[in-house]
């Protein structure tokens, strides 16, 4: 997460305006999650995981590892969805027999499930575009130029912050722990992780009421308000984007009958 902010704040991209990041990731999400197509999702995926190394400026290694975040995750729901069990012979169903019964994969059910891959990760390309690109602080602004209502922006703002907080304080209690040949067993692994999660929560409440403190000492009115770079717009880039994604939503509907769900 540290490094995530420290390349949104040093990135090729950073002199652009982040309305016009925003734009192109919330209009390419857009059209991959209504994409009805595998090969229109996957041209998403790329062309967003594209623009991310060689125009944004990230390490390969470090997008690759972030990619497979989300995609541990959906390991374990594809598998619902892609293996199928039958006790009766199947035809339709390309697997073995395990104990009286078919275990395989259906091809309806593999096409869902390639579907369900690519439109998640191609979706995730496109907020990991915007992450690694703009800072938080400028996002948050866009939005409220974009009437955005100010309770949710705050909540932005504030579960923001915190995340590195948490991360700042569980490592220090980690770090105090392992001094103290934390974690040298199992069992002393499951109690010092219990014992990290009680003091966690117990840190945060307590910063929570020092940043409450701190705002009410600066005259908080419930809008938290912060300096911005002045950036410009620019109808060639703005022409780019259209194009991108004009081209993008041609594909998507080009190849719609290839691969239907």
């Amino acid at each position: 997460m540290i490094h995530i902010d420290q390349y949104a704040y040093a990135n090729r991209l950073r002199a652009v305006h982040p309305g016009e990041k925003l734009a192109f990731a919330a209009i390419t999400a857009g059209i991959c999650l209504a994409s009805p197509s595998l090969i229109g999702q996957l041209a998403i995926l790329m062309t967003m995981a594209a623009a991310t190394v060689a125009i944004v400026g990230i390490p390969w290694r470090f997008y690759l590892k972030l990619m497979l975040v989300p995609a541990a995750f959906l390991l374990a729901g594809i598998v619902t969805v892609a293996v199928s069990f039958s006790s009766q012979p199947d035809p339709g169903l390309h697997g073995i027999d395990l104990w009286g019964f078919a275990v395989g994969i259906r091809d309806r059910d593999f096409v869902v499930a390639s579907s369900l891959v690519a439109r998640s990760l191609g979706t995730v390309s496109c907020l990991y575009f915007l992450s690694l690109s703009t800072p938080m602080v400028e996002i948050i602004g866009v939005l409220k130029r974009c009437r955005v209502p100010a309770v949710l922006v705050e909540l932005m703002t504030i579960i923001y912050r915190f995340i590195f907080v948490l991360m700042e304080t569980t490592r220090q209690i980690h770090t105090a722990q392992v001094s103290r040949l934390g974690y040298h067993s199992l069992s002393a692994s499951y109690r010092d992780l219990g014992q990290l999660t009680s003091c966690l929560f117990h840190r945060s409440m307590l910063k929570s009421q020092m940043l409450f403190v701190t705002l009410s000492s600066r005259c908080y009115s419930g809008e938290i308000r912060v300096l911005e770079p002045r950036r410009r717009l620019s109808l060639r880039r703005g022409l780019l984007i259209g194009g991108i994604d004009a081209v993008l939503l041609a594909v998507a509907l080009a190849t719609r009958g290839w691969q239907r769900w």
